[in-house]
This record gives C-alpha cells, structure tokens and sequence, in this order.
C-alpha cells in the first residue's frame, strides 16, 4: 500500500488520479478507477447543462460507492458556459472533490469550502502551483512539457517541474505529464510528488467511452506521434499525428492566424473521432505516454499493476541498490 499526502487528505486508497478530459470523463470510466482505489474526474462541461451533470453524477454513484470527483474547466469564452450553474450543480449533488483547470479558480473557492469540497487545482507551472497555494486550494496537479492538451507556453518537462514544485509548495503534489506505468509512479514520487495524474493511460482503458480504433492507435503510437499545434498563438496544444495535425501547423508556420484554422480543430471534430473512431475527422489529445502503452487494459488490472510493480521497485529493485 502506498500511503501519501495526497491520499490522507483526498480519501483515496491509491495515489493515482484520472483527471478530466473532454468527451472522455464520464460515469463508466469514472467508477471503473474510483473501483480500483484510484481517483477520477468526471468532466463538467462534457455535459450540455448543469442538469445532465447532476444526471451523471448520479449515474457514477450507482456504478461505485467510493470517492469520486468532477473536473471544471473555466476558459476564456466568447459564449461562456453557465460556470456558476456547473458549480452549483456539483455542490448540490454532494460531491466531495473538485479538479479545477483553466482560468484562476478563487471566485469559485468560497461556495466549494462552504460546502466542505476539497480542490486539486491544475498548473503548468510553479507561479501558478504557488498562486493556487496562496487562494487556499488543497493540492495542486503540476502538467509537465510532455503531457496532452495545454502544457503551457514554457516547455519544462517534469523532470525539471516536478522537484521545482515540490520544494517550494506545502500541499500535496500530484505530477502529470508523460507518466503510464509503476516506473513513472515512483519517479514522481522520488521526485517530491505525492501521486500521478494520467490522461492518456486512461484514455487507452477497457472502460473508456472513446472507439477502439483510437484505443488501438494509441497503443500503436510512439513517442515521437504527437504535434504541438497552436504554438504561434502562445496557446500551445499536444495534440495526436495525423493529417488535420498537420494541417494546422502547416498553415501557422505559414503565418495563418486561429481564423484559418478555426474549423479544423472545432471540437465537434474532435468529439466525432473520439465517438467515430475516424482518426483524421479532427485533432485529438494524446501525450508522450503513448509510447509506453502497449495494452488496453481494466482499470482494475491497470491501477492493481502499477500500484504491485510500483512497491515492488521500492522495496526491491532500489533498495538493492543501496550499498550497506
């Protein structure tokens, strides 16, 4: 059993977290970690409205009787959505953690400490880490250069983010960002982390709702398949390779602006691959994990051979390493 900061102050077994990812955190995937003693996330704004979350919040607590939590995402928007209602919802349903993201998460701290919601906040780098630290959220998720979605616009892999973090802050640390395995979990922990968070390792799942065909693609992916996509915007994005990809690099590196590629990465695009398994109707998030993904495994089998393979590197393989 590994026991850390992160799980005494988040009720969790395992120091193992399923954050949120759009069109992707929903009840099946949710419980099927929350099961295995791990922590997932729904994702709000998967749901068209407050009251479909409220439904799938529901949903989640007939498939587990253990802790779960849901992600909120507060972006930049011309039509923002109801955020206010998103919270509100996950007060009133009673969930007990929230995984937040995005834009400062302080106007939303008072309603979520009133109702005894704990907050894991998502950074990208240690002045964000330190600034969440300051409005009083109760851990952070710290996103190294290799992970998927947004890493942020100053490329430190986790090697370097992890440590740099974790030496300067007092709550709990959660590392993402290239991590698929019991190595990657002992890593962040020799590194000062207090558990992982996985996107793409739980993308490539028996209980993820994406198609097969891109659960296969993942596991036929190296390291080397990804794209960094909105790089001349300053709003970097590691996306899959593949032709719309491509596409949209191609049309930066040409001086385009967001305008000319505005429909390419539409996230109803984006949402049909991972409902359709066409893998170049859109762009699609994956990290550098993908290239230590060889199966498509249970959550259960999954989080059960980290945690074992995990133990068994501490207990074992370093420790022998040690001269007496």
């Amino acid at each position: 059993m590994l026991r850390t900061r992160f799980t005494e102050t988040f009720g969790v077994e395992h120091p193992i977290v399923q954050g949120g990812m759009m069109w992707v955190g929903r009840a099946e995937l949710v419980a099927a970690v929350a099961n295995a003693g791990g922590l997932g996330f729904i994702t709000a704004l998967t749901q068209p409205t407050p009251d479909d979350l409220r439904t799938e919040i529901e949903r989640t607590r007939e498939l587990t009787d253990k802790p779960f939590g849901v992600n909120l995402t507060i972006l930049p928007s011309i039509n923002p959505p109801p955020y206010a209602e998103y919270a509100r919802a996950i007060i009133e349903s009673g969930v007990k953690i929230v995984e937040t993201a995005g834009s400062n998460p302080e106007p939303f701290l008072p309603a979520y400490r009133e109702a005894g919601v704990k907050v894991l906040h998502k950074c990208t780098s240690v002045r964000h880490a330190l600034k969440a630290q300051k409005i009083g959220v109760d851990g952070v998720s710290i996103d190294g250069f290799e992970c998927a979605g947004h890493p942020g616009e100053d490329d430190v892999p986790g090697l370097i983010l992890i440590p740099a973090a974790t030496r300067v802050l007092d709550i709990p640390v959660i590392a993402s960002g290239g991590i698929a395995d019991a190595r990657g979990l002992v890593a962040a922990l020799a590194l000062g982390a207090d558990g992982v968070n996985m996107g793409t390792r739980f993308l490539c799942t028996a209980e993820s709702s994406i198609a097969q065909q891109v659960k296969e693609q993942i596991v036929a992916n190296s390291e080397l398949d990804t794209q960094l996509i909105f790089r001349t915007l300053r709003n970097t994005a590691r996306v899959a390779d593949n032709a719309i990809s491509r596409k949209v690099v191609e049309i930066e590196k040409a001086g385009g602006t967001f305008e000319d590629v505005r429909e390419l990465v539409s996230g109803a695009r984006g949402r049909k691959v991972f409902e359709e398994g066409d893998l170049d109707a859109g762009i699609w998030s994956t990290g550098l994990a993908q290239g230590l993904i060889e199966d498509i495994p249970t959550c259960a089998v999954l989080i059960e051979r980290m945690v074992r393979e995990a133990e068994g590197l501490i207990t074992g393989q370093l420790a022998g390493l040690v001269a007496r």
